[in-house]
């Protein structure tokens, strides 16, 4: 390893969770399971849906999004940015087609827009910009629980067939995989909440597994339907320069957008980071869900923002330490999140996140 990239600064090296969701594209492409593989694939990536939403309802503190109600202008501010100003975003995208997108891949970018905010990734960025980190946990818990119903409304209404429409079957297909086993997380919370507590790292290698098995299954669909001829080279950094546009918007909006709005330093941190950062954890499931099939390039938008996010958001959370108007105190490093939402402070203190489910 040269000298210069040992000199790499952390927040720039890639999420070694993305170098996995990578090698399970890569495998996927060489080895796509069809037949009766296909079946038994597909079997187990619902089943794995099914039991990421349920880990999600456990581990959710209703409770303690619901503490975060006095705080209501800021949290309704990060909903309106997540699930109203990028769904208007992610639409204007539509201008893009056929020029620049291919309409299938503008479907993986609007989806995008339409999935929940990350919640440890926010708090760790949040910490570490000294921003209002108890407002950065509960927008985050707010954006999670208002996505399992609102992500697949809207993919209904703004994707119309490409997204499953309002048939009556995709419809259960989201009651029964997605709202179904969240409802019963958050109602058995009261007595397996103290397991969960005690069993994170192992949940957390269920819930990487599980996606992973989601995006392997979502893959070998297309590799078999011959869909990946459509991503051509000079399409997909077409993709990466409109998703690099459209963070670069929401960051800004987010920013100035809660200035005028007249909140203070610390909450325009959280409102930037809760407000303009997407869920890869939850957003994967919900894909092969609403998707079927078409999975396969839906996600792949969603998992290039993801990577692109957070290396932004870790320069950016850097500088807003070193703004000369934030306050006094120990200068936090958390780690660098993954796409688990994993970002523990380097300081010392609990892990950013604690008790909140994956982003």
């Amino acid at each position: 390893m040269s000298r210069r990239t040992r000199r790499l600064p952390s927040r720039l090296r890639v999420d070694p969770y993305i170098l996995a969701l990578i090698g399970t594209v890569l495998v996927a492409a060489v080895l796509p399971a069809s037949g009766a593989v296909a079946d038994v694939a597909g079997g187990a990536s619902t089943g794995a849906v099914a039991l990421l939403f349920f880990l999600y309802g456990a581990r959710l503190s209703t409770a303690e999004a619901l503490d975060g109600l006095r705080h209501w202008r800021l949290h309704l501010t990060v909903l309106v940015c997540t699930f109203v100003a990028f769904p208007l975003l992610g639409l204007a995208g539509g201008a893009l087609v056929p020029y620049v997108l291919t309409p299938q891949l503008h479907s993986g970018f609007l989806f995008l827009c339409l999935v929940p905010s990350t919640i440890q990734s926010s708090i760790a960025f949040t910490s570490m910009a000294r921003g209002n980190v108890p407002a950065a946990i509960c927008a985050g818990s707010f954006s999670s629980i208002a996505g399992i119903f609102l992500t697949p409304l809207l993919a209904a209404a703004l994707l119309g067939d490409d997204g499953g429409g309002f048939s009556p079957d995709a419809l259960l297909r989201i009651g029964v995989q997605l709202l179904l086993p969240f409802v019963a997380g958050q109602l058995s919370r009261r007595w397996i909440g103290g397991f969960i507590a005690h069993h994170k790292k192992v949940l957390g290698l269920v819930d990487r597994g599980s996606i992973l098995l989601v995006v392997y299954t979502a893959f070998s669909e297309g590799m078999v339907a011959g869909i990946w001829h459509q991503v051509t080279p000079a399409r997909l950094g077409a993709l990466l320069g409109a998703e690099a546009v459209l963070l670069a918007l929401m960051l800004a909006l987010t920013w100035y957008g809660a200035k005028r709005l007249g909140f203070g330093r610390e909450d325009r941190i959280a409102i930037q980071f809760a407000g303009s950062k997407k869920s890869l954890a939850s957003g994967l499931p919900m894909a092969s869900v609403i998707f079927g099939a078409q999975a396969s390039l839906a996600v792949l938008p969603l998992m290039l923002f993801h990577q692109m996010q957070l290396m932004v958001c870790a320069v950016l959370a850097k500088r807003r330490s070193r703004d000369p108007e934030a306050g006094p105190g120990r200068r936090e490093e958390p780690m660098p999140p993954s796409a688990d939402g994993e970002g523990r402070r380097r300081a010392g203190g609990p892990a950013a996140g604690e008790s909140v489910p994956v982003g």
